[in-house]
């Protein structure tokens, strides 16, 4: 959208009738052609007449005397810059093409050259039309005469050019590309321009002598001229250093793809990498190298050099933000290098490790992060380098704590894009990520949509297509969440004055983002992985089993992994409580008629096993981090199952015999108090009583329909414990059931 007066302008320009336009193509002409008019006018006819041919999407056509005076003032080495910049923005919008006039006189001058070959550029449709100007660069190029200065722009043009039509340049061209390129990013001056003093009012300016190149940090460059070298002007070869550093990465990428062979590369690759990096380090045996291979050990040379100068501490914000920059590109060049020679990847490794435990505790560098997470990706198997703590913070922490960064956004989705096959196959956290990935997509989502629609496939499993589709409808709710916890993350919660400035709504919701109560369901909106997480209460877990007992059969599979496994007692105890519980309580056929005999044992053994685990006394062994509740819940849920498959008995009552020496051993006596102890051991002591009568203990440990609160250790609600002690004591009157 325009301003109000920007968009009258544009709608004049475009309504202009053609008797008008004519009459306003004369006076241009006439502007041009009197050298008496004032360059305020003819700075404001030409910005004008730049609006008429920029205004609409088709390209007007100009009288050929004017395109031919915008030629000509495009070629002057006297007329004022300002005119030429206008003259070239209004040649690439019009008609005729002014491509092939311009080609054959192509000027000398560096200013000049630069604004033709834009609208050169802007006008080619094939290789040939780019040739001419091409060919008159890399005259500058090719040549060894030392008095025939570069134009500071060749290489800006250059790339451009190669960019548009690679093939443009044949392989000896290439060569002599290279080999410039090598050079000037080697061999720069580590000296500042030359710079001329002001003088007294009686001394003519002279020359100063050139002051050394300093780092960011203000010490004096102490190596090769990079881009991260600072001065107060610079000389020719450090611009063209700069300009090379600036094209290295698409050079690489476009011409630098048949290099080493396999074969030799392999064989390189096998040679010692400290043996490698003292004969590359030598730039008598670098110049010995083909041309694409000494670019390619010069870059590499280049870009450690950077990376060390990143480490220096910036005086200047710029240029913080320019080594956050570097960095970037570095890693990017090192891994296309290695790409290309993999006996750079032990060279590089261990630079690129450091670099990493450098950057990756700080979140401000998080896009600087991204080239080496690519780096480890192509090239850790190589070096058998562990990369998976690099992809679980770069999954785990980038969406999580970065969801509202959009220009990270955009690259790490284009990176997941870019590596997709290579992220489904090697990354095991990548699939079940989604959760955290989703989050830039609720934040970011005008600008990502189709990038998203790209990427989803790839994140489908069967085990987490489900929650994928929920996730996916949950979007409005993820994007009201990572706003309260943004909000919230900005606003105290002590400054009530702040909070009541957002509106009523919006305090409310900061009120509820905070409260415990609610806390369980943001927690699983805003989680960072698949499966983990629940949205519902766990004194509800049991009322949805009540009123559904066949729930557990349907997900027998998820509930058998969950149960089964005891790092879910340490990370979600009560929860994992009470699913022991209605699978005890509700795992019969009673409620079920699919609740086979198999599928009995298979949770009996689950459960036994875990049981078994956590209930070893060793020498070493630490205090029990559970509470008594679970172990009292895991055993009668173990005798329940056996008393409805009849087989697993005497496996159950001969690990209840084993409580009574658990619960008396010493760290577990130290950890529960004395009542906790002995109502384990007389749990364990009923239940094998109960065991030995089996037709007793189907009949005491079945379902009970009637209870309607939870059951806990003491399951004081039921009448379990009442038929359990009645049984219990008159079995106690013949004989001692208690174990030894």
């Amino acid at each position: 959208m325009f301003a109000p007066g920007t968009e009258s302008l544009v709608k004049q320009a475009r309504e202009i009738q053609e008797e008008e336009l004519q009459r306003f193509y004369g006076r241009i002409s006439k502007h041009l052609l009197s050298n008496k008019e004032v360059a305020v006018e003819v700075v404001d006819s030409l910005q004008r007449l730049h609006l008429i041919v920029s205004a609409t999407k088709y390209a007007r056509t100009l009288p050929p005397d004017l395109i031919k005076k915008l030629q000509t003032l495009l070629r002057s080495l006297s007329c004022p810059e300002q005119f030429q910049i206008l003259s070239s923005a209004i040649l690439r919008e019009s008609l005729p093409l002014s491509l092939h006039t311009l080609s054959t006189e192509l000027s000398q001058d560096s200013r000049a050259l630069s604004y033709m070959a834009s609208v050169v550029l802007s006008q080619a449709g094939n290789k040939e039309d780019l040739l001419p100007l091409c060919q008159h660069l890399l005259k500058f190029l090719e040549s060894r005469q030392p008095e025939v200065q570069v134009p500071k722009h060749t290489l800006p043009i250059l790339s451009k050019i190669f960019s548009f039509s690679p093939k443009i340049l044949s392989e000896d061209q290439v060569n002599v590309v290279s080999r410039k390129l090598a050079d000037w990013l080697r061999y720069a001056s580590v000296h500042q321009g030359a710079s001329m003093s002001s003088g007294g009012f009686f001394t003519s300016p002279r020359i100063r002598q050139p002051a050394p190149m300093t780092e960011v940090d203000g010490a004096v460059a102490g190596d090769f001229f990079t881009v991260l070298c600072v001065g107060q002007s610079y000389t020719e070869d450090q611009w063209m250093n700069m300009y090379t550093f600036s094209m290295m990465k698409n050079w690489l990428l476009t011409y630098d793809t048949e290099g080493t062979s396999n074969a030799e590369s392999d064989d390189r690759s096998e040679v010692d990498s400290s043996v490698m990096s003292m004969v590359s380090a030598t730039s008598s045996s670098s110049r010995l190298l083909p041309p694409k291979e000494r670019l390619r050990e010069k870059a590499f040379e280049y870009c450690h050099r950077l990376i060390e100068q990143s480490d220096r501490k910036a005086l200047k914000r710029t240029d913080a933000e320019l080594q956050k920059a570097c960095l970037v590109e570095s890693v990017a060049i090192m891994d296309i290098i290695c790409n290309e020679d993999a006996s750079y990847v032990y060279r590089a490794f261990p630079c690129i490790k450091a670099l990493y435990g450098r950057l990756s505790p700080d979140l401000a560098f998080a896009r600087a992060l991204l080239p080496i997470a690519q780096f480890y990706l192509n090239h850790s198997e190589t070096a058998a380098v562990d990369s998976e703590a690099v992809f679980y913070q770069v999954f785990t922490r980038f969406p999580a704590e970065l969801f509202n960064e959009p220009m990270l956004a955009f690259e790490f989705v284009h990176f997941c894009l870019h590596n997709v096959s290579v992220l489904q196959e090697k990354v095991v956290i990548y699939r079940h990520s989604f959760p955290n990935l989703l989050k830039f997509l609720a934040w970011n989502s005008p600008g990502l949509i189709s990038e998203y629609v790209e990427l989803l496939p790839s994140l489908l499993a069967p085990e987490t297509a489900i929650e994928l589709l929920h996730s996916l409808l949950d979007l409005p709710c993820l994007a009201a969440a990572l706003d309260l916890q943004h909000r919230s993350s900005c606003y105290p919660a002590l400054d009530r004055a702040v909070w009541d400035q957002q509106g009523s709504k919006i305090t409310a919701s900061l009120d509820a983002f905070r409260q415990p109560s609610y806390r369980g369901l943001f927690l699983y909106i805003l989680r960072p992985e698949a499966g983990t997480g629940d949205t519902i209460d766990r004194t509800h877990l049991q009322t949805l089993c009540k009123l559904h007992p066949p729930l557990i059969v349907d997900q027998y599979k998820e509930l058998l992994e969950f149960v089964s496994t005891t790092t879910s007692i340490y990370s979600k105890e009560n929860f994992y409580t009470h699913a022991v519980w209605v699978i005890g309580e509700y795992l019969s056929v009673s409620y079920d008629p699919r609740c086979t005999v198999e599928l009995i044992t298979s949770f009996f053994e689950g459960i036994e096993a875990v049981l078994f685990e956590i209930t070893q006394v060793r020498q070493s062994s630490s205090p029990p981090c559970y509470s008594p509740r679970l172990l009292t819940v895991l055993m009668t849920a173990l005798a329940k199952l056996a008393s409805r498959s009849q087989d697993l008995i005497p496996r159950a009552s001969l690990l209840l015999s084993k409580m009574r020496s658990f619960a008396r051993s010493g760290p577990v006596a130290v950890y529960f108090s004395e009542e906790d102890t002995e109502e384990i051991i007389t749990r364990a002591h009923e239940l094998i009583n109960l065991l030995k009568l089996p037709n007793v203990a189907q009949f005491v440990l079945a379902p009970s329909t009637h209870g309607d609160s939870p059951r806990w250790h003491r399951d004081t609600n039921a009448g379990l414990p009442q038929r359990m002690r009645a049984i219990s004591g008159l079995l106690h009157n013949h004989s001692n059931f208690l174990p030894a």
